[in-house]
């Protein structure tokens, strides 16, 4: 008997009881199906977080905080070791990087600029282009070559000392522009409470002060800056510096974190010797991370669900041919008087069982990937929670990945079949033609 004739016939003996056959093709369906959309969702989740790494850039740019501060968020999550009390050095200056901290970590081989970052606040944002004033939360575009995903305008240029700033799309439209192409070089007013000065006055209006900053570019949604407004070191100081004005010196300059640009290719050097000095740096690639690994874990989870359903899956197919063998006794017995060799009956079951995996796992992924290819283009419908991200795809199915699950799961179907599949090709053929 040919390979081509043994397929046909495991093919044909597959169906013989449709019944049992379908449910443990099912049973394989829902395990495939629930395995490669997770693969699908990781491959797209991932795919995005790379295209918003790879656009932003910034593999220069660096954080930089005392270890202490670190610490001191552990133990409040109960998760960090009890220190020592110190008489010299309180908690609250542990945390805080001076200006002499500063100086040591320039000095660092690898250090090409330290800022401290100071952070600023506003209470809101206007135009000229409207008569209205809406509420701001900004926060400082950092140097190290980290870019922003622009729908129109320019970079910021973090080493200006004019104040230039970047909105997102939806202030771009609140703030009176039809297009983002508009909004750019136009002028922003921010609103700066001045908290000494307040106390001072009766109308809280009246200890507001007021600074002007150039729009140079409107930012397009991504995961990593949705909405808000970007702002370059010197706009930054100047309006920490209004709001602080009148505090004195010592505790108006104190600030937990410093940011600065690095040569990347000593980060690993960079690290060491600012966790002698007791600080801690982060990277972009770490600020990312944290975000892929909160998606990975979830994933898992999922993952796991789906192998066991295919663990059951694999329990089915025994159970399926063990029955079939059971039912098919006399048959086998009359192909071994005619010749048949134990190899070609232990190849005919074992195709059996993998022609199961294939069915099931066939089916389930190509059910995934209609439901994908349907979600996707809902997903980014109007009021979908990926219209902003056209982008995205959440479900992405690459052929490596489908090629892979297919043949994974007709291998395990193989292996749940080589029991059946040695049970038959054992039978004595004098014995089977006697079954009744």
């Amino acid at each position: 008997m040919k390979f081509t004739d043994i397929l046909k016939s495991a093919n044909v003996n597959l169906f013989r009881n449709k019944m049992r056959s379908f449910l443990t093709i099912l049973a394989i369906f829902v395990g495939s199906f629930a395995i490669i959309s997770v693969n699908a969702i990781h491959t797209g989740v991932n795919d995005f977080i790379d295209q918003q790494v790879e656009s932003i850039g910034g593999d220069n740019y660096i954080e930089i905080a005392p270890t202490a501060a670190y610490d001191q968020l552990a133990s409040m999550m109960g998760t960090g070791e009890i220190t020592k009390y110190n008489a010299n050095k309180s908690s609250s200056d542990a945390t805080i990087i001076s200006e002499e901290d500063l100086s040591k970590i320039r000095k660092i081989d690898g250090v090409i600029s330290m800022n401290p970052y100071y952070q600023a606040s506003v209470d809101y944002i206007t135009t000229s282009h409207t008569d209205k004033k809406y509420n701001a939360v900004i926060s400082l575009m950092p140097g190290g070559g980290v870019k922003a995903d622009l729908s129109a305008g320019n970079q910021i240029n973090s080493n200006s000392s004019d104040y230039e700033i970047l909105i997102s799309e939806d202030y771009a439209k609140k703030l009176g522009f039809d297009t983002p192409s508009d909004a750019v070089n136009q002028t922003a007013t921010f609103g700066v409470k001045q908290s000494i000065k307040c106390y001072t006055v009766a109308n809280p209006d009246d200890c507001i002060a007021t600074l002007d900053a150039k729009i140079v570019g409107v930012q397009a949604p991504s995961i990593l800056s949705i909405g808000g407004i970007r702002v370059n070191q010197a706009a930054n100081d100047a309006i920490y510096n209004l709001a602080s004005e009148g505090i004195a010196p010592d505790i108006k300059n104190r600030t937990p974190m410093a940011t600065g640009e690095i040569d990347s290719t000593k980060l690993n050097e960079i690290r060491a010797d600012l966790k002698k000095l007791g600080f801690t740096a982060i990277t972009i690639d770490d600020e990312v991370g944290m975000i892929r690994t909160f998606f990975n874990v979830i994933l898992i989870v999922f993952t796991i669900f789906g192998a066991i359903a295919l663990i059951a899956a694999a329990i089915g197919i025994i159970n399926t041919l063990l029955m079939s063998v059971q039912e098919r006794t006399r048959e086998i017995g009359l192909e071994k008087a005619l010749g048949l060799s134990k190899g070609k009956i232990f190849l005919s079951f074992s195709i059996e069982a993998i022609m199961l995996g294939f069915w099931g796992s066939a089916l389930g992924t190509a059910v995934a990937m209609i439901l994908g290819f349907i979600a996707n283009n809902i997903f980014h419908q109007s009021g979908g929670f990926l219209e902003k991200f056209p982008t995205f795809n959440l479900v992405k199915f690459t052929p490596e990945s489908v090629a892979a699950l297919i043949l994974i799961v007709m291998f395990i179907a193989f292996i749940a079949g080589t029991m059946p599949a040695r049970k038959a090709a054992k039978k004595d053929p004098i014995e089977a033609l006697r079954y009744e």
